[in-house]
């Protein structure tokens, strides 16, 4: 422990997690992309000098970034001290996508900029965004069917696209030149650059305050006590392994589902994580990266504990042991576009449904588990402009032991929300017919999970090509503790006249609509917790009154049996029912 007051060290804690928000916030307000500047599908954070681990992050970006650009920024300093990159100079930006080297998949562009303090490098401020597109086979960078990485976009190592603050032009011309859209890719990239400068600024006033030194006993304090927290929130967990498994509905390619298979093993105070049992590497793009892997794990403990706050010292009670041989440990070529959004979500799921059996009353049910990529490109021929257009959706949590799920939640691995459907129709030629709940989705229970939406949007003018990459369509997220599981994903495409779902259920690529064509959606709710028959009967009808469920749906479900007017509950055919059952 350090002898810095109490005040001072949670002002100095705030203060370099507002630097992180500010980031943030201005990345999302200057950004073009509505999937930056709606979606908010961004992170910003502070890294460590010389081994390039997390200080702090905004609370506003994505989780799962938490873990990839820590290990993201380590393998920079890694490459740099090897003489495989460039060695930094003040205004140098460096940006990398390349996955395997502590990233996502292509679309996620990390900036990451060396911040010097009275000519010292004094620490790393990174940024990622999600690109609309970054070439490849299809719009959108999610190809259902791809066998190699080449085939899902534009692969960068780390490179100085800004070097001593100007912007190198061959090299920004060499992105240009291999993807869509790329005239306006500019106003992404300039928002990245701001972020990153307004982040410089603001830690340059909290070290000017406090002195570099002090900031950097903060630090390390700040660090040991979030492993000290996170310690004491796993001595909850009795000794023991406990087992989850989670599964994904196919790699896109073979028509098998993969499973992923998860043992954690608490003792001596931490928690190890074995994924040794899952499926081997596949042909598919539902291939994960270690960095994905690691941070899955990382995001789905911070669910289960958010009190705890972030920092490297969250994850040094965490160990993971490396999954090779397995889809989990993806190395080159193997394509991996389906890693961040989808799998990723499937790895948390596994340790949701591990951890319950240990802390009942804190974790729960599965959540819908599904990003919902949506991509859509084409030519406005009104405009004149070629577009990509990206959709992300929301879906239903899981219950817990407390109430029941939260509806039309945001994806397990971050905060990113719909883009609101007026600004999509003003961006794209396409016009949404619905968007609401989709009732009844939530998984059965004593707190039941909560429901997905549903929409369906209609291509207005010209033509264009569909691709997806969704997942829970096999099977809807898992109940717990006697609880059903959520509805699974539904896509349909209304082409011609006629409907046609994907083979892979929710994962397909390049297909062609004109205007009029429609596509419709229903993402899955979250599983139910607890035996559905033992729900409050009341809670039941007023899910009923609500349109939530029919009566029908009660009577199957929960086994309530509602009155002949359906104003209320028929106490007795109820409690029949469920002797019955």
């Amino acid at each position: 422990m350090t002898d810095i007051d109490p005040i001072t060290l949670a002002v100095i804690q705030n203060g370099l997690q507002q630097v992180c928000d500010e980031m943030d916030l201005s990345f999302s307000r200057s950004a073009f992309s509505p999937v930056i500047a709606e979606a908010d599908d961004r992170s910003d954070g502070i890294y460590a000098a010389d081994t390039g681990e997390l200080i702090a992050q905004g609370e506003m970006g994505l989780p799962v970034f938490v873990g990839t650009m820590q290990f993201s920024t380590m393998t920079l300093i890694e490459m740099i001290r090897d003489g495989r990159v460039l060695p930094p100079e003040e205004g140098d930006i460096y940006i990398v996508n390349d996955p395997y080297l502590g990233g996502t998949h292509l679309m996620d562009v990390r900036f990451a900029m060396p911040f010097y303090y009275q000519g010292e490098l004094f620490a790393w401020l990174s940024n990622t965004g999600h690109w609309p597109d970054i070439g490849g086979a299809v719009p959108g960078g999610f190809s259902a069917t791809a066998t190699a990485v080449e085939q899902e976009g534009l692969r960068l190592p780390p490179v100085k696209l800004f070097k001593r603050g100007v912007m190198d032009p061959e090299i920004y011309s060499i992105i240009c030149s291999n993807i869509r859209i790329a005239d306006q890719r500019i106003g992404d990239v300039k928002a990245q650059e701001a972020a990153l400068k307004v982040g410089a600024r603001r830690l340059a006033e909290l070290l000017d305050r406090y002195g570099a030194g002090t900031v950097r006993a903060a630090i390390a304090e700040l660090r040991g006590r979030a492993a000290q927290q996170m310690r004491g929130k796993i001595a909850q967990i009795a000794d023991g392994t406990y087992h989850g498994t989670a599964w994904v509905d196919s790699d896109g390619v073979v028509d098998e589902p993969l499973k992923i298979d998860l043992k954690v093993t608490k003792r001596d105070g931490d928690l190890h994580f074995d994924l040794s049992g899952s499926s081997p590497p596949c042909q598919g793009p539902m291939n994960s990266v270690i960095a994905t892997t690691r941070s899955s794990v990382y995001l789905a403990i911070k669910h289960i504990f958010p009190e705890v706050p972030i920092n490297a010292g969250t994850f040094e009670p965490l160990h993971i042991d490396d999954p090779v041989g397995t889809f989990l440990y993806a190395t080159y070529p193997r394509p991996v576009s389906g890693c961040a959004a989808e799998v990723s979500q499937r790895i948390a799921e596994a340790v949701f449904a591990a951890l319950v059996q240990a802390l009942p009353e804190v974790v729960t049910a599965a959540p819908a588990g599904s990003s919902g990529n949506f991509a859509l490109g084409g030519h406005d021929p009104e405009r004149d402009r070629s577009y990509v257009m990206y959709q992300i959706s929301g879906g239903g949590y899981g219950g817990n032991a407390g109430h029941d799920g939260l509806t039309n939640g945001c994806s397990t691995i971050g905060i990113s929300k719909t883009a609101p459907i007026e600004v999509m129709e003003q961006y794209y030629p396409v016009l949404y017919h619905e968007y609401g709940l989709r009732e009844g989705s939530g998984g059965a229970g004593a707190q039941r999970g909560g429901f997905g939406v549903k929409y369906t949007v209609e291509l207005r003018r010209g033509e264009a090509r569909a691709s997806f990459v969704m997942d829970h369509g096999r099977v809807g997220p898992q109940g717990v503790l006697g609880g059903a599981d959520g509805l699974p994903n539904a896509v349909t495409i209304h082409r011609d006249g006629r409907s046609y779902v994907p083979p892979h259920l929710s994962k397909d690529q390049d297909i062609r609509i004109r205007a009029g064509d429609r596509v419709q959606v229903g993402t899955p709710g979250g599983g139910g917790y607890g035996d559905p028959f033992t729900r409050d009967p009341d809670l039941v009808l007023a899910d009923v009154r609500r349109g939530y469920y029919t009566a029908d749906e009660a009577r199957e479900r929960f086994g309530v049996v509602l009155a002949a007017d359906g104003a209320a509950v028929d106490a007795q055919a109820t409690a029949a029912a469920r002797h019955r059952a």
